[in-house]
């Protein structure tokens, strides 16, 4: 997935993340929809925290080298 890819998928569902929590504060939903808007937001921790920890990942491999900055590739699993 490409950087940019990355970006947007990250700051999309962080916004979707954002909208769920405030929805599920205010309170006036049905348990039904809560638990959906719960599951949901789950997922998207998720994918936040996968798409945070490749980056992370990604700077490590670009500054580890022996006090020089270096670019290797960085494999996903």
């Amino acid at each position: 997935m490409s950087d940019k890819k990355q970006a947007s998928d990250f700051e999309g569902s962080l916004k979707r993340l954002e909208a769920l929590v405030t929805e599920m504060e205010k309170g006036d939903l049905p348990i039904e929809e809560a638990l959906k808007a719960f599951e949901e937001g789950i997922g998207l921790t998720r994918e936040c925290q996968k798409i945070l920890q490749d980056a992370e990942q990604k700077v490590v491999l670009l500054t580890e080298k022996a006090g020089q900055i270096t670019e290797q590739p960085f494999v996903e699993e």
